[in-house]
């Protein structure tokens, strides 16, 4: 069984799917701490004819609990930012071939009630999975396991709580927490995604990779095997 992490993250990248989708099981961290920096967790980019630009979520964190919180623990500042988001990603992807289908796909889940931003980001996520036909099955690690580890041992002690022995692994700054000794002792073996960007149409001319998977989905609709093969 090979199984796959990440935090829920506001619309990924494409590479976060095709993670999803090369593994048997994605496990979401909905319950390790926030990062106090700047994170792909509640923003994300989208293209516009004068190049990328962020749709970022105001989040609220708990007094004095700043990097102390889990993504569970993150609020909203306000609502406000739902229709911003909205008329942004519609004024700039409305002449894209799958405009609306993506955007009532995209509406629809914005405008739930949510109680903190992992509920938000994980739905999304879901969502946007059942649309590309990725069976995947989707787990938070609150309701895996209650006590872990950090780094590698969070992911031993995920391995273990699934009973997974290959682990698939991004090639970002993930790679940091893989003490790949630690894990063939405990059974699991290390592999690294083979993800490769693929380059398709898009709006507004020269091709900008690595954007929100919204990107691709206006452009490409449910294609998931441009994601898996690169090209």
């Amino acid at each position: 069984m090979t199984f796959s992490i990440h935090q829920p993250n506001y619309i990924p990248f494409i590479g976060y799917f095709y993670k999803i989708a090369s593994s048997d099981v994605f496990v979401i961290l909905d319950k390790v701490q926030y990062p106090r920096g700047q994170s792909f967790s509640p923003r994300n980019k989208i293209k516009t004819p004068q190049g990328s630009c962020y749709l970022t979520i105001p989040v609220k964190i708990p007094k004095g609990s700043e990097g102390k919180v889990t993504y569970r623990e993150v609020g909203f500042a306000d609502e406000n930012w739902k229709k911003k988001h909205l008329m942004t990603v519609e004024m700039n992807y409305k002449k894209a071939p799958y405009f609306y289908e993506i955007m009532e796909l995209y509406r629809s889940s914005l405008l739930r009630n949510y109680s903190n931003l992992a509920e938000l980001n994980s739905y999304l996520i879901n969502i946007i999975c059942n649309y590309l036909g990725i069976k995947t099955r989707l787990i938070f690690l609150s309701e895996l396991i209650q006590t872990f580890g950090a780094k590698t041992q969070l992911i031993i002690d995920i391995g273990k709580a699934l009973e997974a022995d290959v682990y698939l692994s991004g090639t970002g700054g993930g790679k940091e927490y893989n003490d790949e000794g630690m894990l063939n002792e405990n059974g699991i073996r290390l592999v690294y995604s083979s993800f490769r960007h693929p380059v398709y149409n898009q709006l507004w001319g020269e091709f900008i990779p690595n954007l929100s998977v919204l990107d691709f989905l206006f452009n490409c609709g449910p294609d998931l095997e441009k994601i898996k093969s690169g090209s």
